[in-house]
């Protein structure tokens, strides 16, 4: 089980709580061992939108397999930042310092910075409060203009629905592309933004139709995307012919569906480069039996 523990702190935007909730909570609907809880530091908490919020002040037992995420607040010009307590200060040190992982919301990296996990770390957050975060915590390299940014178990994000772009990577990066592409489909959320990358992930960004047979299609080559699959195979699954099926295919998402699973490999494989996987251990996992292919659809930029 992986535990997601959302920090509410005064005047929180209700999206930025709601959009990775809702994410998690979906994946969770779909058999992924998600339990969401969520804690303040002194019970009831009013959003930005003035809902009253009920939260525990009691913190749940946590493992490094759970999440602490901080959603954004308000943030008054000029800025007045909700302070964290000081020990909930120490519970996300100690819970990173313990291999966990902390994220956060728009100016919810502020917290992060006043815990000190930010030293030293590429962060991100609105693109209306960057230039004050990076002033607070100079130590900090503040990527501008992305959706979100990643670095030693400490995911930023720009704020808004960029938190759902934030959920959605991470519950790809637990369960793969085919996990939270359903996800996103299920929210009706068919471009999903990269991290560092302003494109939109290979999963999602191919998602913006309305055919439901191309859909099917695409569903088993995100959850199948490093196995053979044969063109027959997918167009009975979209109960189509193979010509037919390549003719929508690509009318609907502008490639081929071998082009697409080449897509969705190379993205996969980049994130295992990122980890530190060798070259042929990344293509390998992913699907080619060695790296010269992979190399090769790098290289052309596939």
């Amino acid at each position: 089980m992986r535990r997601i523990v959302f920090l509410l702190l005064p005047r929180l935007h209700l999206l930025d709580l709601a959009g990775p909730a809702q994410v998690f909570s979906t994946a969770a609907n779909h058999g992924h061992d998600y339990t969401l809880s969520y804690v303040s530091q002194g019970g009831n908490v009013v959003s930005a939108q003035g809902l009253p919020l009920h939260a525990d002040t009691e913190w749940p037992e946590l493992t490094p397999d759970d999440l602490v995420l901080v959603p954004g607040s308000r943030v008054p010009d000029p800025p007045h930042w909700p302070r964290l307590h000081a020990a909930s200060a120490e519970r996300l040190r100690a819970h990173h310092d313990a291999g966990g992982a902390v994220a956060s919301v728009c100016s919810g990296a502020d917290a992060l910075g006043q815990a000190g996990l930010l030293h030293h770390r590429r962060c991100t957050t609105h693109h209306d409060l960057q230039d004050e975060l990076a002033r607070r915590y100079p130590t900090a390299t503040v990527v501008r203009d992305v959706p979100f940014v990643e670095d030693a178990r400490i995911t930023t994000s720009a704020g808004i629905a960029s938190g759902i772009d934030l959920a959605l990577h991470l519950v790809a990066t637990d369960h793969g592309p085919g996990a939270a592409a359903k996800v996103a489909r299920d929210m009706v959320v068919y471009a999903r933004r990269n991290g560092d990358d302003q494109q939109a992930s290979a999963m999602l960004r191919h998602r913006a139709h309305l055919n439901d047979a191309v859909h099917r299609v695409q569903d088993l080559i995100d959850a199948r995307f490093a196995e053979p699959l044969p063109l027959a195979e997918l167009s009975a699954a979209a109960g189509c012919s193979e010509r037919t099926l390549t003719r929508s295919f690509a009318h609907a998402t502008g490639l081929t569906p071998l082009r697409y699973q080449q897509a969705l490999r190379i993205e996969r494989a980049e994130h295992l480069l990122a980890q530190g996987a060798t070259t042929d251990a990344a293509a390998r996992a992913v699907g080619f039996t060695d790296s010269r292919m992979l190399r090769r659809l790098r290289s052309r930029g596939s």
